[in-house]
């Protein structure tokens, strides 16, 4: 080349390179080699877009128009946008912001009060949308706890055994099918012993036994007949009325012991037959406990010196006492078992649930 062409090209190339556009260019690629280029720039834009601007607001109201303060609100999208959550205000409001364009639908949750969810409603970008009116129903369901007093139980649980009759007819109301039945308050021992002594079915099994002892010739000075029938009726009579009041009432009230037999319905025959004759010797105090059974047989007792009163001279003494004693003790066990093994099915008023000891 000749030295006019050499200065020709020199020339032009301080040209191109003295111009900005193309130096700012070069200068941008050689200073930052690892920048994005321009599409790549837009796409990451394009989140910070999907935020969203938009919100809602709205008021929990009932049905009467009243505000129901913190209730649980849900607002809720379809796809990735999933849920968000927010407690009202004491006046029943809320507020969602920054949300992207979809279209939601809220779900609201208050106590004593039905749950809501309110139709789709759309929400564009930038909007400021109030949410569709939302009424609450009362709860038509509502949980009552009732609380009863350990008397209460037990006075409920009595009502129930004075339902109790064998074959319906013939009382059985000193038998708890409940094991865990409630201690007998005072006042209940004496109203169960009139309750049971003013039975009319009462005086049916007096008229019986003092049937079996006119047969039988028990007490022979009362005599025969019409007449040696009405004393023995009135003697059976009486002792029944002491035993009932002094073994039933009074001394279970002095004595704080509960004079109902527990029927215990499982285990082995042993078991059961053990447990219904030691009932008549032991029973249960009224803080739950075993005890000696003094209310019963103090109660025997006293009905048997009691008797000494009104039957025949030649019956008095202390052998009366002690007979009597003897009879009444040998007729509680031989009731016991009856009970235990016997009249659970023959009293159609006793509940499924009542079957004794688990």
């Amino acid at each position: 080349m000749t030295g006019w062409t050499y200065r020709t090209i020199a020339a032009l190339l301080a040209l191109v390179f003295s111009c900005p556009a193309f130096s700012q260019a070069f200068a941008s690629v050689d200073a930052l080699p690892d920048a994005p280029s321009a599409p790549l720039q837009m796409a990451a834009a394009a989140p910070s877009q999907a935020q969203g601007t938009a919100s809602v607001t709205g008021v929990i109201l009932d049905t009467q128009g009243n505000p129901v303060p913190e209730a649980n609100v849900v607002l809720a999208a379809p796809g990735k946008l999933g849920e968000r959550s927010a407690v009202a205000g004491s006046d029943g409001s809320f507020t969602f912001t920054g949300l992207a364009a979809a279209d939601y639908r809220l779900i609201i949750e208050a106590q004593d009060h039905d749950h809501y969810t309110t139709a789709t409603f759309p929400v564009h970008a930038g909007e400021a949308v109030t949410a569709p009116r939302i009424g609450l129903k009362v709860s038509t369901t509502m949980s009552i706890d009732v609380v009863a007093s350990p008397d209460q139980i037990a006075v409920a649980q009595i009502h129930e055994e004075e339902k109790q009759r064998v074959f319906g007819v013939f009382p059985n109301f000193y038998t708890s099918y409940i094991w865990d039945a409630q201690p007998m308050p005072t006042s209940q021992k004496y109203k169960l012993a009139l309750r049971s002594l003013f039975d009319p079915f009462h005086y049916v099994i007096v008229a019986g036994v003092a049937g079996a002892e006119q047969f039988n010739g028990t007490y022979p000075d009362y005599g025969p007949g019409i007449a040696g029938y009405g004393k023995r009726y009135g003697a059976a009579l009486a002792d029944s009325m002491t035993s009932r009041l002094v073994g039933s009432a009074i001394l279970p009230a002095i004595f704080h012991q509960d004079p109902r037999y527990f029927y215990q319905g499982s285990g082995g025959t042993g078991s059961r037959t053990w447990h219904a004759v030691q009932s008549v010797f032991v029973c249960r105090g009224d803080n739950g406990k075993p005890q000696l059974n003094y209310s019963h047989m103090l109660g025997s007792l006293t009905a048997g010196a009691v008797a000494n009163a009104y039957h025949p001279a030649a019956s008095r003494g202390l052998g009366l006492t002690f007979e009597t004693f003897g009879v009444t003790v040998g007729a509680n066990i031989a009731g016991n078992l009856f009970r235990e093994f016997v009249l659970r099915g023959l009293v159609p008023s006793v509940p499924d649930y009542a079957n004794g000891k688990h």
